[in-house]
């Protein structure tokens, strides 16, 4: 009988554990000065434990998750740039630009990777979207520090979203694929690339319709799942219809 020899299977954990040195290998390219090096490994270490616990039940990272995984590392970058920006440690405003603009790209092919190796699943969408909303909140604190606080409900608005949902649970009701949500969502990450880039002349009008895109978009799905809340059936039995004399 020939032997077998034994295979080794790649496991979140060590994939995750990969993606945290690929991370602590783009700071030392970027080298963000000690502000950024703090947040980027800051971030590193939060994205590590949260995505651990989310993929605790997989055997293995799907082909588009491998993609997001890429996405998270490079928003990891962004973060730190951003950082050291905030901090006056430089911050190199044409690496930032360079690696959201790669992110931006990669977010369009994850889910087609996901739906032609039919490795769909909710959880990979939840991972996808979180990276998503994590990289434009980063993108919206470093055009705000130019551009004005207001530009911060780009970033915040997903968030007050899901913070409102823990208060009232028909806003965590599933809601319909849309194009056009879809298409606001990718437009809020161009306009702030465009705007941190600096090198497009009033970017703040352009991040302006954005946000007015944005709220638009929220402003029609909070609506819909308004009218589709589950109403609250009575039970008690109708009583008699008395009139008041004094207004008749």
């Amino acid at each position: 009988m020939t032997p077998t020899t034994p295979t080794t299977r790649v496991t979140p954990g060590r994939e995750l554990a990969a993606a945290v040195a690929a991370q602590a290998g783009l700071l030392a390219v970027l080298r963000p000065g000690l502000a950024g090096w703090a947040a980027g490994l800051g971030y590193a270490a939060g994205a590590w434990i949260v995505l651990a616990a989310a993929f605790r039940a997989r055997r293995a990272l799907g082909p588009a998750d491998h993609v997001t995984l890429v996405r998270a590392v490079l928003a990891g970058g962004v973060t730190a740039l951003v950082a050291a920006h905030l901090a006056g440690e430089g911050g190199d405003g044409a690496a930032l630009v360079a690696l959201s603009a790669v992110a931006l790209v990669l977010d369009g092919l994850d889910g087609r990777v996901a739906r032609r190796t039919g490795t769909v699943s909710a959880l990979g969408a939840r991972f996808d979207m979180e990276v998503d909303a994590f990289l434009i909140l980063v993108l919206s604190v470093r055009v705000a520090e130019s551009a004005g606080a207001w530009v911060l409900a780009i970033g915040a608005m997903r968030y007050a979203f899901g913070a409102a949902s823990l208060a009232v649970p028909w806003l965590r009701a599933a809601l319909p694929p849309s194009l056009a949500r879809k298409a606001v969502a990718a437009l809020q990450g161009v306009a702030l690339v465009v705007a941190a880039a600096g090198t497009v002349p009033h970017a703040d009008v352009l991040v302006a319709a954005a946000l007015g895109l944005l709220t638009w978009s929220f402003g029609r799905d909070v609506h819909w799942l308004f009218a589709r809340r589950p109403r609250r059936r009575t039970h008690e039995p109708r009583r008699a219809r008395v009139l008041d004399p004094v207004a008749r």
